[in-house]
């Protein structure tokens, strides 16, 4: 009895294990054929994402073309070991030559070296083995025709992957003014200031997840192409800017200096041609660490007294031939000493003699005798001149000014004769050029500007035309008289007078101001820390330059203006003028000259643009694979040549384009096409990506 209940229960263990397995094929056909359609979708959809295609960041341009900043493509190349079309017998037959090519492009490693990281993620199944890192473009181009790589992605495994990076092909020349920019880190320079034109207009396209984390680009009609970034041509012209740098750091090594600036400005416009900012860094060399020009506000010294009698000129209190006494070169204000740097002092003199010569004590008495009954006048006519107010600059990080008031709970009876040769005041360079050429630009106050356009695909979008921040500063008379004092500084008797000599006239003021320190006031290492520095304009009778150095901490025992700061600035006049006259006749390619420039291509065939390109010679990058039609990018020395995606039913994009090839496209795509203007196609009123379907017309305009 009992074993025919064992036999009973087992054949019902036996039916139930039947009818399991019956149900999971059951289930398993169900899924496969009945539901797999629904299930692929799920599955498609899980490992599909519509992802971001991101846009070329625009150039950066000097003046003259040069390129100051650009975009230039690095590749990572890896290996799927497990890819499906990558058999055994393929690999072995190709791994060795592969391992040579490898080695003797990178010359990191012996083939066996790479043979042998190659075997073992293999047997590892590594589905994304790093083989080099930062590989530049001609070498991706070598390495696809290498064995196994040449028979594609899915047959050998290989993966390219690309990345840009930003290059300032002038290395340091201006590096902090063209900046960047960086994600959490405020902005820096034009590449912070105009990162939205820059940056572009990311596209999307469908991509499908493969294993390592690689995503695999789908033929998809509903992509949208990124719009690339526009170029940004500056003010700079790399010329002077290479002689404003190099004869700043010459200066700065021979005193041992801390740091040191120097800024050339156009009169009219504002355009700064060239801005210099060099440190004294850890292994004692100078470099561009960060822009004093801009940012570094610090007391002006003896090139505030212009601001001083310029007031009181305009407040019809002091003529240039009005008399002072020096007073054997010393005065006391309340508990302090006011001293010239001519011990013996002047005598009497007159006030165009005094800033000549840069009397501390006539200019001081002469704002004490005339305003200390009521600073505030003094303080108001100062602002009035454009002082005390930042210039509102297009790049981040600019200085605070400060012109103190007689508000301030730190003014006291010794502020304003203090006040009136430039201390308890602060001022960047860069917002004392800018007086400066107010004055040499006849009282119109202009604001600097580092950028004069922006483009795309060569078509210029923005202008940056001069902007007025004051119509007249002073009256005509005062500019005059201004002017008088400056030149007289760059004469037999100034303070300058070793930047008299030469082919024109520079009229200027040195400046020599002690330093205060945080920490130790007036002394560092109980030495007395100056800052001398030079601003003026060239040529003095018909002023078309203004320029400012400024060097910080001279320690060599020379710190006066005209002998530490002068000399740059007569370095870097002498190679503007000698340029603007065509004085130099006979000398060396400049950087500039040497330069290839190639010519700017409109977008269009890829097969007619290359032979062309073969045909005069012009070097390109070739980024377009197989696309027929491509767009172009103008670099300094070579032409790049990206692929422009043409898809059945959707508007194609023909900016950039000549008329043929986008007449040829728009027609091909069935839209009836009305032209205006000639040349390159700039606009089109249908947005690429738009279904053909929607439009039966397109106007192009042409320029």
């Amino acid at each position: 009895m009992d074993k025919q209940k064992m036999i009973f229960k087992a054949r019902l263990v036996f039916i139930g294990m039947v009818l399991f397995a019956l149900a999971v094929i059951g289930k398993i056909i169900h899924i496969q054929f009945i539901d797999g359609e629904k299930w692929s979708e799920k599955v498609e959809h899980l490992t599909t994402e519509l992802n971001e295609i991101k846009p070329v960041r625009g150039n950066i341009y000097a003046a003259n073309g040069d390129m100051l900043a650009t975009s230039v493509p690095i590749y990572q190349i890896r290996m799927d070991m497990r890819a499906d079309g990558l058999t055994d017998e393929r690999l072995k037959s190709n791994i060795d030559s592969l391992s040579i090519c490898l080695s003797q492009l990178f010359k990191d490693r012996s083939p066996q070296e790479y043979k042998s990281r190659m075997m073992r993620a293999r047997e590892k199944g590594n589905r994304y083995l790093l083989i080099q890192d930062d590989v530049d473009f001609d070498a991706v181009m070598q390495a696809q025709e290498f064995p196994l790589f040449r028979e594609g992605r899915f047959k050998s495994g290989v993966i390219f992957e690309k990345r840009t990076v930003r290059l300032q092909p002038f290395k340091g020349l201006a590096a902090r003014t063209v900046g960047y920019q960086r994600e959490g880190v405020q902005p820096v320079g034009i590449e912070g200031a105009y990162n939205s034109e820059l940056r572009g207009r990311p596209g999307q396209r469908y991509e499908k997840r493969l294993a390592g984390g690689v995503w695999m680009p789908l033929d998809s009609r509903n992509e949208v192409e990124p719009e690339d970034g526009c170029d940004i041509y500056t003010t700079i012209d790399v010329n002077i800017q290479d002689v404003a740098t190099s004869a700043l750091r010459k200066q700065l090594e021979k005193h041992n200096a801390r740091y040191g600036c120097a800024v050339l400005m156009e009169v009219k416009t504002g355009y700064v041609k060239a801005i210099a900012n060099l440190s004294l860094t850890s292994d004692s060399t100078y470099r561009e660490v960060y822009n004093y020009a801009v940012g570094e506000a610090t007391e002006p010294g003896s090139t505030f007294k212009l601001a001083s009698l310029m007031a009181a000129f305009e407040d019809g209190k002091v003529k240039l031939t009005d008399s002072v006494d020096t007073e054997r070169g010393r005065v006391k204000f309340y508990d302090r000493w006011m001293r010239d740097s001519n011990d013996k002092g002047y005598g009497k003199i007159d006030v165009l003699t005094s800033f000549q010569k840069s009397s501390n004590v006539a200019i001081s008495k002469l704002v004490v005798e005339n305003y200390g009954d009521n600073p505030r006048r003094f303080v108001d006519r100062l602002h009035k001149l454009g002082l005390g107010s930042q210039l509102g600059l297009e790049i981040a990080g600019e200085g605070m000014p400060k012109i103190k008031d007689p508000s301030d709970p730190s003014w006291s009876g010794v502020t304003l004769p203090w006040m009136s040769i430039g201390y308890e005041t602060l001022m960047t360079p860069l917002q004392i050029l800018t007086f400066y050429n107010a004055v040499a630009n006849d009282g119109v106050m202009v604001k600097p500007l580092f950028v004069e356009q922006v483009k795309r695909n060569g078509e210029v979008v923005r202008v940056n035309k001069p902007v007025v921040i004051n119509r007249a500063i002073a009256s005509r008379s005062t500019i005059q008289m201004a002017k008088r004092m400056l030149e007289s500084v760059v004469s037999d008797e100034g303070t300058a007078s070793n930047l008299r000599f030469g082919e024109y006239a520079i009229a200027g003021k040195t400046g020599t101001a002690q330093i205060a320190n945080a920490q130790y006031g007036y002394k560092s290492d109980q030495a007395v820390s100056y800052q001398a520095s030079f601003v003026g304009y060239f040529p003095a009778e018909a002023p078309e330059y203004t320029c400012i150095v400024v060097v910080n901490g001279p320690s060599n025992n020379v710190y006066y203006g005209n002998q530490v700061a002068g000399p740059v600035f007569k370095e870097i006049s002498d190679k503007v003028y000698a340029q603007r006259y065509d004085l130099i006749k006979h000398q060396e390619p400049t950087r500039n000259q040497m330069a290839v420039h190639v010519p700017v291509s409109m977008s269009g065939n890829a097969d007619d643009l290359k032979t062309l390109f073969q045909e005069f010679n012009v070097p390109i990058q070739d980024q377009s694979k197989d696309y027929q039609w491509v767009t172009t990018r103008t670099g300094r020395d070579t032409v790049t040549i990206n692929q422009r995606s043409v898809k059945d039913g959707i508007v194609p994009n023909v900016v950039g384009m000549g008329l043929r090839d986008g007449l040829y496209l728009l027609e091909d795509a069935g839209l009836q096409v009305k032209v205006q203007g000639a040349g390159m196609i700039t606009k089109q009123s249908v947005p690429p990506g738009s279904s053909v379907k929607n439009s039966n017309t397109i106007t192009i305009e042409l320029s």
